[in-house]
């Protein structure tokens, strides 16, 4: 007898031969499978395509209509659980997560509240500005009165070597206005009280009589109100660097300085002195501060208006650091740019207007939210939210791919606007500042629709995208893995030549024996991104950044790499004959043919239109949308039957995703009983 899938076979076959050639090339024999009754079905349906299973009401419906047609799968597509499902299977697909990508050392990070403590930088940087991690600014002393105040240190006069009569140098750049002893060179002990109230002050030491007077320069005065506290500081004798300064320098009856009994023995450190407010120049250069080793000098605080992560529980007017206050784009001293990452170890520079180039964690008692989290959280919800729009509006899918259309919310539109996130991110701003939309900060959940400047390619040219694979090559191949479905590999018995071979000194890769059976595709294809900056999302404009820069390659020929910082992306190095005669280009530009430099000023674009000529890109979508709406892959049998057919039919319906996931979600095999 035969069997009911013979017979549909053998039906099939007669209906094919009633048909027209063209359909005849379309036409498959398709099992007869048993299917999920309607209520699984239904399940099915509104946990793939929403998220979340039907409610009663819905249940109900589709009872009482007996079937689930296509226009109740279209419905489905039209509510906003739909485009969040859209919005996870590209977070998925792209792996939207750029925080791992980011060298975040939290050195543009401040402290404080702005209300009772100022705020401040006091990570890493504050090594350089104050002498000591973790170091902040003195919220007691506003720096304009330095020279009023009161004094904490006013027992070890004199604090300067000239007399001080301003608060500021000559350029407006914040001097010290109290000290305090490091405890990471000094063992720092509570003063002993000696008066009837049994309270001890540095000032009881002024005293000849009192039996620690010796000590005076070394008392150290912390705190203030209650928590006020009176410290002797010595070199501290847990530690063998500061454990061997056993010699007391004197200024008369009180010690100046701790010093190394053989300083030609050339110690790791001969000396410690004692503290004052006066800072030194590095180098003998104007401008240059550094801190006495040792001590920790601290600056007075500034009243500014609320910065930018402001909410309404915060005050109009903030306490603030007063280097941190600062709001120069240059170093008065020598110029130097404080738009770079060193804004937060120079002096000069603070965080800018607004406080735009610093960051500040959690403060509960004002609902201010996490900066950085913020910023990481927008990054990756961009590609997100382009992806979406595409969808939404049944537009070709691979517009997600090619599209200048972007969005901000409060976070990115105050980022861009403000050339905000200096030392942490390196991000272009993707259109004219003043083409951003306004979005108020505080509104993360509101996002805006903008048009970028030419260049930009959908998700491929986001912040997101470009540092979470930080370089050509990482692009090059998540681009191949995720819509293309191809990998990087050797072909089966592919082998190298013999070690001794020059080809394998070869520098590039792209004809390097072995790495060529990779690099020959990757290395072209790369430079499709290569007016985007590796390990960043910098974009290098021609006008900024042209082919090839003279003056780079005059700083390579005298052995100077650096070149003042200005040649980064450029060859400064030459490790073959190629290298020799680029020195002075732009590097993604080494080792390409004319032809392939055009893939350099074009974009990512065009290697998506590349693609759509192969139909690599439909039938990859169409396996990638069958295993996130069945769960698993296609098989061999499945994609026999639907593999073409599902992708002729994606590029006849102009590429519209909706169409595609109805395709599959009414196919035999989404509602077959396995």
């Amino acid at each position: 007898m035969l069997s009911v899938r013979y017979l549909a076979c053998l039906a099939g076959a007669a209906l094919l031969l009633a048909l027209p050639a063209s359909a005849q090339e379309e036409a498959v024999c398709s099992p007869v499978v048993a299917k999920v009754p309607l209520e699984r079905h239904l399940r099915q349906l509104s946990l793939d395509l929403l998220g979340r299973p039907p409610t009663y009401e819905e249940y109900q419906a589709a009872q009482a209509k007996g079937s689930i047609g296509v226009e109740d799968i279209r419905a489905m597509m039209t509510k906003d659980e739909f485009n969040a499902r859209i919005r996870n299977y590209h977070r998925a697909l792209l792996r939207s997560n750029l925080s791992g990508s980011l060298n975040n050392n939290q050195n543009s990070r401040v402290t404080g509240n702005g209300i009772a403590t100022a705020y401040g930088v006091v990570g890493n940087p504050a090594t350089t500005l104050r002498g000591a991690n973790g170091a902040t600014c003195n919220s007691d002393i506003a720096q304009d009165q330095c020279l009023t105040a009161e004094q904490p240190d006013a027992h070890a006069a004199p604090l300067t070597e000239r007399p001080r009569t301003k608060c500021h140098d000559d350029e407006g750049v914040p001097l010290a206005v109290s000290y305090d002893y490091d405890t990471n060179y000094y063992a720092c002990t509570p003063l002993a009280p000696t008066t009837p109230d049994g309270t001890a002050k540095c000032s009881d030491l002024l005293s000849t009589s009192h039996p620690k007077h010796e000590y005076l320069y070394f008392c150290d005065q912390r705190g203030s109100g209650s928590s006020a506290g009176a410290f002797i500081c010595e070199p501290d004798p847990a530690k063998t660097t500061t454990r061997a300064l056993t010699v007391k320098e004197m200024d008369g009856a009180k010690i100046k300085a701790f010093k190394h009994p053989n300083p030609d023995s050339k110690p790791a450190l001969t000396e410690l002195k004692r503290c004052t407010l006066d800072l030194e120049l590095r180098n003998g250069l104007k401008g240059n501060y550094g801190v006495q080793r040792g001590c920790v000098l601290r600056e007075g605080f500034v009243n500014k208006a609320a910065p930018y992560w402001a909410t309404d529980k915060t005050p109009e007017s903030v306490k603030v650091c007063a280097i941190d206050a600062q709001e120069r784009t240059h170093n008065p001293w020598n110029m130097a740019s404080c738009e770079t990452s060193r804004f937060s170890t120079d002096r000069s520079c603070g965080c800018g207007v607004g406080m735009r180039r610093c960051e500040t964690p959690a403060i509960t008692a004002q609902d201010i939210r996490d900066v950085h989290s913020l910023r990481v959280a927008a990054f990756n919800d961009e590609p997100l939210r382009i992806a979406e729009s595409v969808v939404q509006r049944d537009e070709p899918y691979f517009n997600i791919l090619t599209t200048r259309r972007s969005f901000v919310n409060g976070t990115l539109s105050e980022y861009f606007r403000s050339q905000q996130g200096v030392g942490v991110f390196n991000v272009t701003t993707p259109t004219a500042q003043g083409a951003v939309p306004v979005v108020a900060y505080n509104d993360t959940e509101a996002w805006a629709e903008y048009t970028r400047d030419e260049g930009h390619a959908g998700v491929l040219t986001t912040p997101s995208f470009l540092y979470r694979f930080p370089t050509h090559r990482a692009r090059v191949n998540h681009f191949y893995e995720a819509f293309l479905c191809k990998t990087f590999a050797p072909p089966p018995g592919a082998s190298s030549p013999a070690p001794e071979d020059a080809c394998n000194r070869e520098n590039n890769l792209a004809v390097r024996c072995g790495c060529n059976y990779c690099h020959a595709t990757m290395e072209p294809t790369g430079a499709h991104w290569g007016r985007y900056a590796e390990r960043s999302a910098q974009f290098l404009a021609p006008d900024q950044f042209p082919r090839y820069d003279p003056k780079c390659r005059d700083c390579a020929l005298n052995n100077d790499t650096n070149c003042g910082g200005e040649c980064s992306q450029y060859i400064m190095q030459a490790y073959d004959g190629d290298g020799a005669s680029s020195l002075g280009m732009l590097k993604t530009y080494l080792y390409r043919t004319a032809d392939e430099e055009q893939n350099i000023e074009a974009g990512p674009a065009l290697l998506v239109q590349k693609m759509l000529q192969s139909g690599d890109l439909e039938r990859c979508t169409v396996r990638r949308i069958w295993t996130e709406f069945l769960g698993r892959p296609m098989t061999a049998e499945e994609q026999r039957l639907y593999l073409v057919p599902f992708a002729q039919d994606f590029a006849r319906n102009g590429h519209r995703l909706k169409a595609l996931i109805e395709r599959v979600v009414t196919s035999d095999a989404y509602r077959r009983i396995d």
